[in-house]
């Protein structure tokens, strides 16, 4: 009897030292832990419900009070949820023109209980001095903010250099922020380090940006090494401003997750992606809820036995128009709106309620825009009045525009049928500041030559497919492209028309006067880049001269710039008011389209060969030089193994 007591009591003692003796926490052993969360990314300043375009409807989404009624829903069931964001929090709507004085994204953000946020690539749109005023402001203004995190900046190699104006600006921001490469925040029993992080793309998509970065995959991965060292912690989680891609070998966050197999979990900004499903790697999570607040992300993880972390629910809440807005945080999103009028729409005479026209037109949405390939009206409405406003402005020349351009990037949202308002308009092309130090990116103008011309029509047609933000809406040319036709040889016509719709042939060295955006000019080396070079595009002044700073290009009016949203707005306001209610109405020509963009899906093997350009010979010269090299290593291999042959004999 004793003997079995002893027996009894030592395979207690042993029950009981187990999880030490296998290095498994003690509460693993008994109860798991568990972590609820909440997240967003890509927010770009939609504190305001908005309507626009869903699965072909007209419906009210997203807005920063909605989601507290969501989040607050959440906390209720459990206190200790955590909140996270992807960066991006701003650029998007008539609140980021008083970012760098109010820095309401992300107070508000704050507002919401986010726990950690990162930067985005739009967070450097009003510069460096922008960005650092951004923050100061959030610090100065003694509410609670979330902590900043980024793992990849390169001080190092900045100050070795000696630190610009603007580096300096930002460095002593960070300082004072309290920008570090990781956090750790406690939820309850759960202890989490997160870690921040700014990806390659995102860095392309941020001309204005003065830092200099390290590469994000060996920074987190050292950054983690340092957490598991330093931190006694449950989970390692990231917020990534790099993106998910269809193409997963250049899918950043998925090359994150392979790459640093500590982390748990990847909040996946940058790219707007909207994952119905976690994608997992290992035992590494990577979530996204898509773009403007319009969904919440939720999720639940429970900690196993070895440490690692099992995702046992995950949901993207659509905050619709049923969901009740909390009254006290729209109260505090429409004393931060009120700033914009008194502080920003005064210097040009609008206000942001003001109704420019009304709308019967059902406009393509953002989501047509990455998916179609072809002439769409809400491309055709923004870069007529492009050629619109200049050619009306104070201090045109006489020098009339031939050819307007809008790419699909630099479009944030649509118009919806009824009321377009000033706030819609700056909304559908919110980004940047211009040298006058005022929020919006000014119209520029160039000029191009006749071929250079042809060139851009074929990076619409080549590389747009690969770079959907490169996707080109014009007024003045016109183009038609076959898709089966060899890459950098698609377009097979190409032309310029007048307002009266007379076709005008190109002339190859002849001089083309063209504006666009400041943005769009900046990004010119990207879609060079993406055609490896051989696109090679260059803005000229009138003379032909190579332009070295494109800021000097705005068009002025005085010392005014005109700013790309403010001729959307002065077209919108242009038009016949054909009911008599004393408001314009968009005309009846945007209802169709009119052939700007053609799409020739000709098979016939006559169209697919005809008039081949210099890169369609380079190409096929490059295939028959392949060719011949492995028809000549056939030969080879072949005479090498009869001679072998013949030394066996």
């Amino acid at each position: 009897m004793k003997r079995g007591k002893k027996i009894l009591a030592f395979l207690l003692i042993i029950t009981m030292l187990l999880p030490f003796v296998m290095n498994i926490p003690a509460e693993a052993a008994g109860k798991s832990k568990q972590l609820d969360a909440l997240f967003t990314h890509d927010t770009h300043s939609h504190l305001n419900s908005f309507s626009t375009i869903v699965d072909g409807e007209q419906k009210e989404v997203g807005g920063f009070a909605k989601l507290k009624t969501l989040i607050d829903e959440k906390k209720k069931e459990n206190p200790d949820t955590l909140i996270l964001d992807g960066g991006d929090f701003s650029m998007g709507t008539l609140i980021q023109t008083v970012y760098d004085t109010e820095a309401a994204e992300l107070r508000m953000l704050g507002y919401l209980g986010c726990d950690v946020s990162t930067l985005g690539n739009h967070e450097y749109d009003y510069r460096s001095k922008g960005l650092a005023d951004m923050l100061t402001a959030a610090k100065n203004s003694g509410e609670t903010v979330p902590s900043l995190v980024v793992c990849n900046v390169d001080w190092d190699s900045m100050e070795m250099n000696g630190l610009s104006e603007g580096q300096k600006q930002i460095q002593s921001a960070f300082e004072n922020y309290g920008v570090k490469d990781y956090v750790v925040v406690q939820k309850g029993d759960v202890k989490i380090a997160v870690v921040g992080v700014f990806g390659v793309d995102a860095l392309k998509c941020a001309p204005t940006c003065e830092l200099l970065f390290k590469d994000p995959v060996e920074s987190v991965k050292k950054t983690v090494e340092e957490i598991k060292k330093n931190e006694k912690v449950d989970m390692i989680a990231c917020v990534s401003h790099s993106g998910t891609w269809e193409d997963e070998k250049k899918s950043e966050d998925e090359i994150l997750a392979k790459e640093v197999a500590d982390l748990d979990l990847i909040i996946s900004g940058h790219t707007h992606s909207e994952l119905k499903e976690p994608i997992q790697h290992g035992n590494t999570y990577i979530v996204s809820c898509g773009e403007y607040a319009r969904n919440l992300g939720s999720l639940s993880m429970t900690q196993k036995q070895d440490g690692r972390w099992e995702m046992t629910s995950y949901e993207l809440i659509p905050v619709s128009e049923d969901i009740e807005p909390d009254q006290a945080t729209q109260e505090r999103i429409d004393a931060l709106m009120d700033t914009v009028d008194t502080n920003y729409l005064t210097n040009f005479g609008y206000t942001r309620d003001e109704v420019l026209a009304e709308n019967d037109v059902e406009f393509n949405s953002l989501g047509e825009m990455e998916m179609k390939h072809e002439e769409l009206n809400l491309g055709d409405i923004m870069s007529d009045s492009y050629i619109y406003s200049v050619e009306h402005s104070e201090d045109y020349n006489g020098t009339p525009v031939d050819v307007a351009v809008v790419p699909s990037g630099c479009v944030r949202d649509t118009y919806t049928k009824g009321n377009i308002t000033v706030e819609d308009v700056y909304n559908s092309f919110s980004l940047g500041i211009g040298k006058d130090g005022l929020a919006g990116y000014p119209l520029i103008d160039v000029y191009l030559t006749g071929k250079e011309l042809k060139l851009a029509a074929e990076v619409d047609a080549s590389v747009s497919d690969f770079m959907t933000t490169a996707r080109l809406y014009c007024s003045g040319l016109n183009f038609t492209f076959n898709p089966h036709r060899m890459i950098l040889n698609k377009v097979t016509d190409c032309y310029l028309t007048r307002e009266d719709g007379e076709r005008i042939e190109i002339q190859d060295d002849q001089l083309y006067r063209v504006v666009t955006d400041l943005y769009t000019g900046q990004m010119l080396g990207s879609v060079m880049e993406m055609s490896y070079g051989l696109l090679k595009i260059e803005p000229k002044d009138k003379d032909g001269n190579p332009i070295e700073n494109l800021e000097d290009q705005a068009i002025m009016e005085g010392d005014k710039e005109l700013k790309a949203w403010d001729a959307i707005a002065r077209y919108m306001k242009s038009f016949d008011d054909t009911d008599g209610n004393g408001i314009s109405n968009v005309p009846e020509y945007y209802e169709t389209t009119h052939g700007r963009k053609v799409v020739d899906e000709s098979r016939n093997v006559i169209d697919l060969v005809k008039n081949p350009n210099k890169f369609s010979v380079m190409i096929v010269g490059i295939v028959l030089v392949l060719i011949l090299i492995i028809i000549l290593l056939v030969v080879l291999i072949r005479k090498l193994i009869k001679k072998r042959r013949r030394k066996k004999k």
